[in-house]
């Protein structure tokens, strides 16, 4: 009879390729580790790694076994959840990635609306960027994901509109655009820009919003790049120039230093979706989330 304890250090140490780092994430040692893979090895009467040196890959029996030992684990799990869920109530632990504004701003809010319902859930949020986020949910790392940037080409993913969250432009207080009601999209050219990395979904929501006006991002004269709004937020503070952040950063941290800068006739408003595997075992947890985010009176508006 297999063990479901040993596939799962069997996963693990088939992930980290690293019996001391797989020990290290299992809170185990490394010699019993190595014992438990040795017990599976005898179980199936071959070798589920080929050790080279120092190196260490998987052999092709540990190849084929590693898809159906990750399905058996989320399987046990699955189980384990549903008949505690039976007596219990909803538990079960959630893992959610997400970008940084969603992350620090957006997700805690929900989170402590769903943690009064659901006491029993534990949640742990990784941030991640976009592109990994939607990977590792794909890859059934992350049970749910915040994300903003386009999702076609992920098909086992079941996806919702989550909240707008709008990207406002922001002066220093001694900058001559402070001092108007609104400005000219053409004006934006004479401006000395700081920006988002051309990957982020800020970044992508200021491009379609300018092209609008038949005006290229690339036309902008941008002096900084930061990877996040905090950073953009505080170097705008700092008089070094103007931005585009989520109006969410500036309620939160720099509301009365900074001016909001109206442009006529644009509105940028960067759309967050929420998405899951719909190719994976979903858990009673995992069910209680998804049902909770996506009833109507859930959904939240950013701030």
């Amino acid at each position: 009879m297999l063990d479901i304890h040993q596939l799962h250090v069997f996963v693990v140490a088939a992930e980290t390729l690293n019996f001391t780092q797989a020990a290290q994430q299992l809170h185990m040692s490394q010699p019993s580790v190595s014992q438990h893979i040795q017990s599976l090895e005898r179980h199936f009467d071959t070798a589920l790694f080929v050790r080279n040196g120092r190196s260490l890959e998987l052999s092709d029996a540990g190849l084929t076994l590693l898809p159906l030992a990750k399905e058996a684990v989320r399987l046990s799990l699955h189980i384990e959840e549903t008949m505690a869920s039976l007596k219990k109530g909803v538990y079960g632990h959630l893992i959610v990635g997400c970008t940084t504004t969603p992350g620090k701003y957006v997700l805690p809010h929900l989170l402590a609306q769903f943690h009064q319902k659901y006491p029993k859930v534990r949640v742990t949020c990784q941030v991640a960027p976009q592109m990994e986020a939607l990977h590792q949910l794909e890859e059934g790392k992350f049970h749910f994901a915040l994300f903003s940037l386009p999702h076609q080409g992920f098909a086992a993913l079941d996806v919702i509109d989550f909240t707008c969250d709008p990207i406002v432009l922001i002066a220093p207080l001694n900058h001559p655009w402070a001092k108007r009601k609104e400005i000219e999209p053409r004006e934006l050219l004479e401006g000395q820009f700081i920006m988002r990395e051309p990957s982020s979904g800020t970044f992508l929501a200021i491009r379609e919003a300018l092209a609008k006006h038949d005006i290229s991002i690339s036309d902008l004269h941008i002096l900084l790049t930061l990877g996040n709004a905090e950073a953009i937020a505080l170097a705008v503070q700092e008089g070094i120039g103007v931005g585009f952040v989520s109006k969410i950063v500036i309620d939160r941290l720099c509301r009365d230093r900074v001016a909001e800068v109206h442009i006529h006739n644009m509105d940028i408003c960067r759309q967050i979706y929420i998405g899951r595997n719909n190719r994976r075992i979903e858990s009673g947890a995992q069910k209680a989330f998804w049902d909770f985010v996506t009833a109507e009176s859930r959904l939240p508006t950013a701030p």
